[in-house]
């Protein structure tokens, strides 16, 4: 049998994302709805899907070689892993998520000061009580097994909760008095699996074709053929990670250009580069970029 790496991928908002991200990667995965064990199409990687919340466990532990789990989950824990690479993305988008306090909006808590001697409902418990002992805040913190938001005011008077963009929160008539955290997806490995040079080199590929698949999010790039009167005003409308690359075409006085650029900006720049004396402008998605 040939070496494996066994590798967690996490259930639950993640997951969904985290599936996209390594197909976009090169990784096919292929789920049945009734399995917890995937099929990817690379012989090396055995993938197991496990809750974040107890990935750093199996990976600390040498269960698993690696895994992809939240910051917020490494620290709860405690856990002693090896953070291979920061991946920031998220349910809904390419930022991080908050672990806020929040407290519904009638209450007379205005700042966790207000906190002292009250009771606060949160599946991040841990970290809650470390950060109301840093403030100086005695607390009831309890465990909540979900549905979070509908405990105040009945349940707890506040909570702390994890939101990417405070609409459930909102909904639910509670407001944000304090962030106590800001968390983003990591790839973690096994200390010992770490030290392995096969695995390790294994780790650094995958990290390094995911964090390409990241980095090309959101970006695009353009193709345009140019005539020599127009390049220097074109040049100047293009914002690129760098220079953009001009070939000359075999008709004489014309260039071809390529580059890389924002998704959001293209929209009105098209329009510009066309009146810039640009012409043939071809807009492409990008899978990975590698820096």
């Amino acid at each position: 049998m040939g070496k494996i790496l066994k590798f967690g991928l996490p259930k639950g908002s993640l997951q969904e994302q985290t599936l996209r991200l390594f197909k976009k990667a090169g990784y096919q995965i292929s789920l049945n709805a009734r399995s917890y064990y995937p099929q990817v199409n690379d012989a090396e990687i055995e993938a197991m899907i496990i809750r974040a919340q107890e990935m750093t466990r199996y990976v600390e532990d040498g269960i698993l070689d690696c895994g992809v789990t939240g910051r917020d989950w490494i620290l709860e824990q405690g856990a002693d892993v090896y953070e291979v690479a920061e991946l920031t993305y998220a349910k809904e988008g390419l930022r991080p998520v908050k672990w806020v306090i929040a407290v519904p909006d009638s209450s007379n808590v205005k700042t966790i000061k207000d906190l002292e001697g009250k009771r606060i409902a949160t599946e991040l418990v841990s970290f809650t009580k470390r950060y109301l002992k840093s403030k100086g805040i005695k607390a009831k913190v309890d465990f909540s097994w979900g549905a979070t938001e509908v405990k105040p005011p009945y349940l707890a008077d506040a909570i702390v909760e994890l939101t990417e963009t405070g609409a459930s929160l909102k909904a639910n008539n509670l407001r944000i008095i304090d962030t106590i955290l800001e968390s983003t997806p990591r790839f973690i490995a096994n200390k010992k699996s770490w030290r392995d040079r096969w695995k390790r080199q294994k780790m650094e590929n995958i990290a390094m074709l995911l964090k390409g698949a990241l980095s090309a999010e959101e970006k695009v790039g353009l193709k345009m053929n140019v005539p020599v009167k127009s390049l220097k005003r074109v040049v100047s409308l293009l914002s690129a990670m760098h220079s953009p690359t001009i070939s000359p075409l075999f008709q004489e006085g014309w260039y071809a250009l390529e580059v890389m650029i924002d998704e959001r900006i293209v929209r009105d720049l098209i329009p510009r580069l066309k009146s810039a004396g640009a012409s043939g402008i071809v807009e492409y998605p990008l899978n990975k970029v590698i820096l």
